[in-house]
């Protein structure tokens, strides 16, 4: 309820969108394949989704039940009185539905790390997708089976696409535009075209290239160069979107580039511009600069596309010390982490630059909590594999791994000091409540804490386990001692305590074969599958084993294929029963080309395998069909 009112109240004050009925009913089902649903009238979701106490939800459960309950509210207006003309459209409503619950959370909570979380995600899922076999524009042209279009580039890539709208027409455009959408439409079953014109009859602007981003499947990818003259910086930016399946020419793309400069001492000498890339090589000059600045590019991420720039390990950590926006800052750091995760996955020698810059974010008191949080948080192995491969080098699972725990127990080592008092002060005193400045300061101190279980044994873990009056505190302990090859002894007490509990028990299943040490990673899953409360047919016991295996990077891809294996008995067991579910949870091999030879064998085997089962689902036979036909 408290959720449902914040959505109603944000929709009328930003949106003015008001609820047209009486009654708002909802119903909560523990077996649904989605989160939920947003009937007119009844909302449907998934029970994990709505239920929640302290005592069995986390912080993030809570932020993303409030984030759920009010998407599929603002759906009354985006989706249902204003709905698509036919499933092509299906990201003109889902789109525009997740940009407004991405708004409304920015709003009450931290816009900042609000922004950052939401590319972390769109990193991790759509240009995962946008790389692979299952690449499609966010108006796909064609389907085999319309439940694969609920897909990141439909929902996620259909977002960040509105977002560029709005930046390039301004506040006030936007607000006119959806103004004369809801006027114009309201009834309707509309088109991305219907919704294109509204911006261009509102703003003035001609959108024909800028529609480029709803045909057009990839990520662009960005090289800026730089060339400095008597007081004038010049920026050549050049775009170039990759070959898809059946899109081989990509055309230049309206990209929205924020950019700001600092000067030498810190200070930021231009505030943020828009610069507006249209071609597929474009320079733009700044003139009568008293010094050489330092670029801040990409600001608050204004479009989803890669950016390559040549930028040493000292300049990352000036902008990681100096920059104001607070995306730029964290690219920044994370930048300097992927370089020395990288140098040391190939062998080669870390600098000290990263260490010494996450040293001085530590110390930083005036910093968001929760913004630190994400910066003391180390890049994924997933994505350290990715930017492996956009470097033409084969990623090894096993060297990412070991590079990761390394780099990790040096920032522990090094600031040993400094997070001990860290993980002090973040300590919140008083009654749980999942409101915004309890949960940063809780982010920050699960943060240091998975850092100083490194080094200390686990003994802090342990005591806040037992100690602790939440759930996230408990989650963040039990994941930190089981990374470490501990934490039996705190899984039995939360399997005693809520094994009646189906939400709590989902976290216990998914936790432990995605925060195993890789080597026992299957055999941690299989054991848990073996059990009589694997309930292998309800969709969220099956997504938090199937999907904590697939989040164990180098488990998933161990190199005798057990992970493989595994997965594909569960895929092929759950098909008949329920394909849409398999066939999601078959994208855990979306990226098994990028591989060595070894392991590229036995994933292709293990495609090839349930491709050939007998009775397979039209669903699950058009996604691996199409991971099987990548690697030919």
């Amino acid at each position: 309820m408290e959720s449902l009112i914040k959505s109603m109240k944000w929709d009328e004050d930003v949106y003015g969108r008001e609820y047209d009925l009486d009654v708002f009913n909802i119903v909560a089902v523990d077996d649904f394949n989605m989160g939920a649903m947003e009937n007119k009238g009844l909302n449907i979701f998934n029970s994990k989704l709505v239920l929640a106490s302290p005592e069995t939800a986390t912080d993030t459960d809570y932020e993303r039940i409030e984030a759920v309950i009010a998407h599929e509210y603002f759906h009354n207006w985006t989706g249902n009185r204003i709905t698509c003309r036919d499933w092509f459209q299906l990201c003109l409503k889902e789109g525009l539905t997740v940009f407004r619950d991405q708004q409304f959370t920015s709003d009450i909570r931290s816009a900042a790390v609000k922004r950052i979380e939401d590319v972390q995600a769109l990193r991790a899922r759509q240009f995962r997708e946008d790389q692979g076999p299952l690449a499609h524009p966010p108006r796909p042209d064609r389907y085999e089976e319309i439940n694969n279009f609920y897909t990141a580039t439909v929902y996620e890539k259909g977002a960040e696409v509105i977002g560029m709208l709005k930046r390039l027409v301004g506040d006030d455009g936007y607000r006119r535009a959806l103004d004369l959408y809801f006027d114009r439409h309201d009834g309707d079953a509309a088109t991305i075209e219907d919704w294109l014109k509204v911006f261009e009859d509102a703003t003035g602007r001609d959108l024909a290239q800028f529609k480029r981003w709803y045909t057009d499947a990839g990520t662009p990818r960005l090289t800026m160069t730089e060339d400095w003259q008597d007081g004038t910086l010049a920026l050549t930016f050049t775009q170039e979107t990759p070959p898809t399946p059946g899109q081989a020419e990509k055309p230049p793309r309206v990209v929205p580039i924020a950019v700001g400069l600092i000067g030498p001492n810190g200070d930021e000498v231009t505030p943020t511009q828009m610069l507006e890339m249209t071609e597929a090589s474009q320079t733009f000059t700044f003139a009568d600069l008293g010094a050489r600045p330092v670029v801040s590019a990409l600001r608050g991420f204004s479009a989803p596309v890669m950016l390559s720039r040549d930028l040493d390990d000292a300049t990352r950590a000036f902008l990681l010390a100096h920059d104001t926006d607070p995306f730029a800052r964290w690219e920044a750091g994370r930048e300097l982490a992927l370089s020395a995760l990288i140098a040391a996955s190939q062998g080669r020698t870390v600098t000290a630059d990263y260490v010494e810059a996450i040293g001085r974010l530590i110390a930083d008191d005036a910093a968001d909590p929760a913004f630190r949080a994400l910066c003391l948080n180390l890049p994924g192995e997933e994505e350290i594999a990715t930017r492996l491969s956009r470097q033409g080098v084969t990623p090894d699972p096993d060297a990412i791994h070991a590079a990761r725990e390394s780099l990790a127990r040096q920032i522990a080592e090094t600031h040993q000091d400094l997070l001990s008092q860290l993980y002090e002060d973040m300590k919140v005193e008083g009654p749980y409540r999942p409101v915004a400045a309890g949960t940063a300061r809780r982010s920050l101190r699960n943060a240091v804490l998975a850092l100083l279980t490194r080094i200390d044994g686990g003994e802090r873990a342990e005591i806040l386990f037992g100690i602790a009056s939440n759930m996230t505190e408990r989650m963040a302990a039990l994941t930190s001692l089981l990374r470490r090859g501990r934490g039996q002894a705190e899984l039995a007490a939360l399997q005693d305590q809520f094994a009646g509990n189906r939400l709590v028990m989902d976290k216990w299943f998914a936790v432990q074969p995605m925060a195993a040490p890789p080597a026992q990673a299957t055999a941690v899953a299989r054991d848990l599958s073996q059990r009589k409360d694997f309930d292998w047919k309800n969709p969220n016991r099956f997504r938090a084993l199937l999907g904590g295996l697939a989040a164990n990077h180098a488990g998933f891809h161990a190199a005798d294929g057990s992970g493989y294996d595994f997965t594909a008995d569960w895929l092929l067991r759950m098909d008949p029963l329920n394909p849409q579910m398999a066939a999601r949870m078959s994208t855990a091999f979306e990226t098994w080309t990028r591989y060595d030879p070894g392991r590229r064998a036995k994933a292709l085997a293990t495609l090839e395998r349930i491709a050939a089962a007998e009775g397979l689902s039209k669903n699950t036979r058009e996604m691996v069909s199409r991971m099987i036909a990548a690697g030919r």
